[in-house]
């Protein structure tokens, strides 16, 4: 096996190599979970009023266990959306600084 096909193999190269692919798709991922707790939000205030009033008008035992559990579903969602956001707005500024760190240790 060739020194060019181990590489390929490799799941990454180097830190160096696996630092600048982090650092890269991290907004991506940070702007995905701030995106769905808007599309949530605006979802629940947007849906659940919505239902209230065409389906619970004459409500039923049913109709109110499904808007119940929807509620619920939905603040779990914005929770775990912004427990995302919150880590990658706490890691982005960890890897800036190793980002950092190994560039100023390189140009020694």
């Amino acid at each position: 096996m060739s020194g060019n096909d181990r590489r390929r193999q490799l799941p990454i190269r180097t830190l160096h190599d696996f630092l600048l692919e982090i650092n890269e798709e991290w907004s991506r991922f940070r702007r995905g979970s701030l995106l769905t707790m808007i599309i949530t939000i605006l979802l629940f205030l947007l849906f659940i009023p919505r239902y209230f009033v065409l389906t619970l008008v004459s409500p039923n035992r049913f109709d109110t266990i499904i808007a119940v559990a929807i509620i619920i579903a939905l603040f779990y969602s914005v929770y775990l959306a912004f427990r995302q956001y919150r880590f990658y707005q706490r890691w982005e500024r960890r890897i800036g600084l190793l980002l950092h760190l190994e560039e100023r240790l390189l140009d020694e």
